[in-house]
């Protein structure tokens, strides 16, 4: 079996690139172990985040530090067996995080961000998935005036920066749009421009959808399989009904994408960050307006089709370690006293991988030792928001086209020596 590209990975990143490469009419092949979304962009929050500008940096604070080593916050845990093997990650993480070096990756990730809403439209249009979209943005809510006035200064060097818009909201109107909520708040800020997913599995079908509309075919395999041929199109791996090869090839395997590259000699400094969510029912005549941020406490609750949705912060750990679901546990706790939830409808925990790279920003472009090999992955928190872009970025790198953003920012051989 031959065709012109494969995909390895059908996550947001994957099915976006397999879609825009079909549009310039490559046969392409998507192949993923599982469905189509059904490992890390199968849980997140839901959101098109175009007020993300600046990505998740590493505390510099000695406060937050000091909470975080404690290690019995929601927002943050770490397993200790895992800590030596993240030590040097973490290290270049947290220089990355400092104030000058923040500023500018955020200036060289700003160009994603801003084409976020754009591209998600483009591909929501085209595969009909309108009905799973809201796009009246999000909200952060405050317990405290110093956190809610730190947000607030925030905000409008972020607008006037980078021209997100925000609107700042009194706790009588936070009452008023939310009066369910239980906690005693000073204050709310909302996002205004992102869109919000009711639910992001059924997204990534409707994309899948589309792909197979253009001729685009999903296949199951393992993606560790993946050789070199000197001799033939390029690039071979194995599947249930036999090899299929193909000319190129686009590694858009999320966390696991080191399965693949460091079999080809690239040593990519490429962490996770786990996360955990759960579904909730609400207790009679309660509802949730809004996707909402408890700011102070680390987690978040959004009003997806299947239940209230509340999502944990980030847990450092080895990808493959087993679950450890103890923040959302910290967060379930906190989130029935700030808001009236009822049954757990899930069986047990969701828990993902988000790929993180200590500069915070993904892997786009060429493999630099490899001809007819791409990457595209590392998107960390931002995956769901950034896939079509990328996506498209890289299809139009990949045909010779002029790309609707620099991606020179983001080459893989930036981590290489």
């Amino acid at each position: 079996m031959k065709t012109d590209v494969v995909v390895l990975g059908a996550g947001i990143v994957g099915l976006s690139t397999a879609i825009h490469l079909a549009r310039r009419g490559k046969s392409v092949v998507l192949l993923d172990r599982r469905g189509a979304g059904e490992e890390t962009s199968y849980g997140n929050a839901g959101l098109i985040q175009r007020e993300g500008v600046f990505p998740y940096g590493f505390p510099h604070d000695f406060g937050a530090l000091f909470r975080y080593a404690l290690n019995n916050t929601i927002d943050a845990h770490y397993h200790f067996r895992a800590l030596p093997g993240l030590v040097p990650f973490l290290i270049r993480y947290w220089w990355n995080s400092g104030f000058t070096q923040h500023q500018n990756i955020a200036s060289m990730y700003a160009p994603l961000i801003e084409n976020s809403i754009a591209e998600h439209s483009d591909l929501i249009d085209a595969s009909g998935a309108g009905d799973l979209i809201r796009k009246d943005g999000w909200m952060k809510v405050f317990r405290t005036e110093a956190a809610r006035d730190a947000a607030y200064k925030d905000a409008e060097k972020l607008s006037s920066t980078f021209g997100v818009n925000h609107q700042k909201l009194s706790s009588s109107e936070l009452k008023t749009m939310e009066p369910s909520i239980r906690a005693d708040l000073t204050g709310g800020l909302r996002w205004t421009d992102p869109w919000s997913i009711r639910d992001p599995h059924s997204l990534n079908k409707a994309y899948l959808s589309y792909f197979q509309s253009l001729g685009g075919r999903l296949v199951s395999g393992d993606a560790a399989t993946l050789e070199h041929i000197l001799e033939g199109p390029g690039w071979r791996v194995a599947t249930p009904e036999g090899p299929l090869e193909a000319k190129e090839v686009v590694v858009a395997l999320g966390p696991w994408a080191d399965t693949v590259t460091r079999k080809l000699g690239y040593r990519f400094p490429l962490a996770v960050k786990r996360g955990y969510h759960m579904h909730y029912g609400m207790e009679e005549g309660a509802q949730l307006n809004n996707w909402v941020l408890d700011a102070e406490k680390g987690y978040f609750l959004a009003p997806m089709l299947r239940g209230i949705r509340l999502t944990t912060g980030a847990e450092f750990a080895n990808r493959d370690a087993p679950k450890t679901p103890v923040q959302l546990t910290r967060a379930e706790r906190v989130a029935r006293e700030f808001f009236p939830l009822a049954e757990r409808r899930d069986e047990e925990p969701w828990m993902g991988a988000r790929p993180c790279t200590p500069d915070m920003m993904p892997i786009i472009g060429k493999a630099p030792r490899h001809e007819g090999l791409w990457f595209a992955f590392g998107h960390a928190h931002h995956g769901m928001t950034l896939g079509p872009v990328t996506g498209r970025a890289l299809a139009e790198k990949m045909t010779g086209e002029k790309t609707v953003i620099d991606i020179k920012p983001f080459r893989p051989d930036r981590f290489l020596a």
